[in-house]
């Protein structure tokens, strides 16, 4: 699917709920002298069942018949192309959550019905919540194996988050994990699907050598490099439909065993 023929389909699914709303919905609520809250709450029901039902299943229809699935981008629940791959890191589980939490991440909370209660409680009150969950993508057909979160301001409305996938290569002697980072700017209305979730800022190259970068500082770091050309696209939108850029290049380090914070 070309990035061109999203604008389009969204406004066709936009307007075909407006135009179910404005044809079967006012007449009973007319006949029952509904009131002002009466509407916000027909209306919020509709949004709800069109953002989290009745979309997503469309869109999942649709890439039935229009594959977009790539090693180098990850996929949303509703098989949308999601944040690309960023990040390729090699050492065991233990040594990657040690590393990670060293440099300052926090690990992020699974989603759960409280959980989600939680964050969009201190999204709105703008409280902290350093292990806010982080929404599910997929890679290798299943969703992440861990997540972390580096917190920017007061709130969960804005942070730094990473997505870690296990590889599935038997052949490799070392565990390698792929990792998507990308800075969560604000909190608004997806573009695909209507539903409640983060925007992402543009600059994934950024997230990606912010994780390198603190990974070297606390003494983590044996090898660390790029390889280039792992993207042959360099600009793409994510599952909300935010736009992302990259230079290609996939940060690649292997952890060190016995790590020391190298001299200043």
């Amino acid at each position: 699917m070309t990035e061109e023929m999203h604008p389009m389909k969204h406004r066709l699914l936009w307007l075909l709920l407006i135009l179910v709303v404005i044809s079967i919905g006012p007449i009973p609520l007319i006949q029952d002298g509904a009131t002002l809250t009466h509407w916000l709450i027909f209306l919020l029901v509709i949004w709800a069942a069109a953002a989290y039902l009745l979309i997503p299943r469309i869109w999942k229809l649709y890439f039935r018949h229009h594959t977009v699935a790539a090693f180098q981008i990850t996929q949303t629940a509703d098989s949308h192309p999601g944040d690309p791959v960023n990040l390729a890191i090699e050492g065991r589980e233990e040594l990657l959550i040690r590393a990670m939490t060293s440099a300052g991440w926090y690990p992020a909370n699974p989603i759960t019905f409280l959980s989600s209660v939680r964050i969009v409680k201190d999204t709105m009150l703008k409280r902290a919540d350093n292990n806010a969950p982080v929404s599910n993508l997929f890679l290798f057909g299943r969703k992440q194996d861990l997540a972390f979160e580096l917190p920017e301001g007061k709130s969960p409305r804005q942070r730094h988050h990473v997505r870690f996938w296990r590889s599935e290569r038997p052949e490799r002697k070392k565990l390698l994990w792929y990792g998507a980072a990308t800075f969560d700017r604000s909190v608004g209305l997806s573009h695909t699907t209507g539903q409640v979730t983060h925007h992402i800022g543009p600059d994934v190259d950024a997230e990606r050598d912010l994780i390198m970068k603190g990974l070297q500082e606390q003494g983590y770091v044996q090898v660390a490099s790029y390889k280039g050309g792992f993207h042959r696209r360099l600009e793409g939108r994510n599952g909300g439909g935010d736009p992302w850029r990259t230079d290609g290049r996939l940060g690649c380090v292997v952890l060190s065993q016995s790590p020391s914070v190298p001299a200043t």
